[in-house]
Parts: structure tokens; C-alpha cells; sequence
């Protein structure tokens, strides 16, 4: 394809995305590789420029995600439907920057999606995960503790959890707090439980000056054995691990713990607005997912326990 044609225009809207709206490296990464599969598409179809898109170009392009006909995977219906989403985005900007007079996926709509309800594990799972985290000698589990009950006591993101410097922690006895940095670096503070403080506490003084000694300082506040800061995957690692030892058989992610956060919190009585602020969520229709959740549970344990909920 052209260099000064979609190509060109593809590394603006990267460049645009990455300063402007501040998505993480990650979430630039699949903008990426969605886009240059749909720019390859382009190319084969003559359009050396994203002002000779139309609109049937757009409608063809979604069926050959679903099928695979332009010599790609054919993707699952949530797979096409996010990189239509970028498709769109991208055109949108190409009009607003007068890269292009129009915008021709205005009106494409993504691929419809079987809504999945979040999963969350009970609260008593959820208390055997993290007496399994702790079991053991030496600074490991005691990081391993806090992290967990971490994640569990805020309903941070990994990601938020490992980017979190020591500075981020309030530990004050009566009002504890943990500043979290979002997608887009949307900042917010969530309150921090006694048992999360109590875990975390006993992690910066018994735990995390052993790990530092092996690194070269930093500011982060989970640390690896080697004293960098603790990796995404190896947080995973740590989850899947205590899991195991729980002998849990769901399949449990950091993000199965942000779903029974929240499902807890509305199971107890609080206000959906509330939730979504605590989760950092743009919009509440993000979090009124987890109010299905509580009612579907409400549903099964009202067909299993009333004496004429079945004929």
C-alpha cells in the first residue's frame, strides 16, 4: 500500500490515541493490528487514500472478519465487533482532521454480541484464596497476601495494582485510601479496607525492604524476588497459583476478583453510581452488568429455596 496514503494516516490516528486520549501500550497494540489488517484490505481493494472508502467497502469489510474471505482469521462476534469499533473511530478522525469529506462507517454497526454476565466467586472462595496467597514462609507470601487482598478490597485492574508506587498507599487508621490510575490515566481513590491496610502494612514492613535489597531502588510498591517491580504476568502467576492451592475449580483472573468486588458491593446494598465510581468505569451502563448478576443470583436461590417456585 502506499506509504502517504492509509498508511500514513493510520500512524496520525496511533499517534493521536497514544498522546491525546492516553490509551495504554497495550490497548494501542490491538488499534494495531485491527487497523492494518482492515488497511491491507484497502490496499487490495485499489483505495489508496481513506477519502475513497464508501460505504459499502465498510459493510464488506465486517462480513470478511466474520468469514476470514480477506485471508484473515475469521474472528468471534466480539473479536469483529471491536475492531469495528476502530475501524469506525479511525474514520471519524480522518473527517474531523479533513483527511477525508465524510465519514463512511457512520452508519456500521458492530457485530451483535451474546451479552456474558460477569463471573464472581463467593465470599467464602474468595476468603480461601486469600489464606491460600499467605501460606508459606518469607516475604513472597506476605506480598503475595497483600496483592490479592489488594485487588479484592479496591477492585483495581492488574495493571493499576502493579503500576501502584509506594506514595499511592494512605495506611491511615481510620480513613485508609489507594490512588488508581485508570485507562487514560483517569485517576481516582478508593477507599482500602482493614484487612487489605492490615495485609499491605505487614508487606511494607516485613516484607517489601527484604525484596528491595536485591534491586537497585524503585518506587513501585509490589516488588519481584529480584526487587523490580512486579510484572503483570507474574501477578497472574501469584493468583493462579494461590487458586490452585485453594483448590478453587472456576477459573479465577485478577479480573474475577474486580467482578466479585462488585457483585459483593451490590449484593450488600450499594448503589450501582457508587460502584461505578469505586471502578473507574465512563459510563454506569459498564457496571449495571453486575446488577444482572445479583438478580440472576437472586432468581436461583429463590428457585431452590421456595417451597412453590416449581410446579
Amino acid at each position: 500500500m502506499d506509504a502517504v496514503g492509509p498508511a500514513r494516516d493510520l500512524e496520525d490516528y496511533l499517534a493521536h490515541l497514544g498522546v491525546e486520549r492516553g490509551l495504554s501500550p497495550h490497548t494501542l497494540a490491538a488499534y494495531r493490528r485491527d487497523l492494518s489488517r482492515y488497511a491491507a484490505y484497502l490496499g487490495a481493494l485499489g483505495r489508496a487514500r481513506l477519502s475513497d472508502v464508501r460505504p459499502a467497502d465498510v459493510d464488506a469489510y465486517v462480513e470478511a472478519l466474520r468469514t476470514g474471505s480477506d485471508g484473515g482469521s475469521a474472528l468471534s462476534a466480539s473479536s469483529a465487533s471491536r475492531a469495528v469499533v476502530a475501524v469506525r473511530g479511525w474514520h471519524r478522525f480522518a473527517m474531523l482532521e479533513g483527511i477525508a469529506p465524510s465519514d463512511p462507517a457512520v452508519d456500521v454497526r458492530p457485530p451483535s454480541t451474546t451479552k456474558r454476565l460477569p463471573k464472581a466467586i463467593a465470599v467464602e472462595d474468595v476468603e480461601r484464596l486469600l489464606v491460600a496467597a499467605s501460606a508459606g514462609d518469607g516475604p513472597g507470601p506476605l506480598r503475595d497476601r497483600a496483592l490479592l487482598e489488594l485487588l479484592y478490597g479496591t477492585g483495581a485492574r492488574i495493571t493499576e495494582a502493579t503500576s501502584l508506587a509506594v506514595d499511592d498507599i494512605d495506611l491511615d487508621d481510620d480513613a485508609g485510601s489507594v490512588r488508581l490510575f485508570g485507562k487514560g490515566r483517569r485517576e481516582r481513590v478508593v477507599p482500602l479496607g482493614r484487612f487489605a491496610r492490615d495485609a499491605v502494612d505487614a508487606y511494607l514492613v516485613r516484607a517489601r525492604p527484604v525484596l528491595a535489597q536485591a534491586g537497585t531502588g524503585t518506587p513501585a510498591l509490589f516488588l519481584g524476588m529480584r526487587g523490580r517491580p512486579l510484572s503483570r504476568q507474574s501477578a497472574w502467576a501469584i493468583l493462579q497459583s494461590a487458586a490452585r492451592r485453594a483448590d478453587l475449580e472456576e477459573h479465577v483472573s485478577p479480573h474475577t476478583l474486580r467482578h466479585s468486588y462488585a457483585t459483593h458491593l451490590l449484593a450488600g446494598g450499594a448503589d450501582v453510581r457508587v460502584v461505578q465510581e469505586l471502578l473507574g468505569h465512563a459510563s454506569v451502563t459498564t457496571t449495571q452488568l453486575y446488577t444482572l448478576v445479583t438478580a440472576q443470583t437472586l432468581r436461583e436461590v429463590y428457585a431452590a429455596a421456595h417451597p412453590r417456585a416449581r410446579g
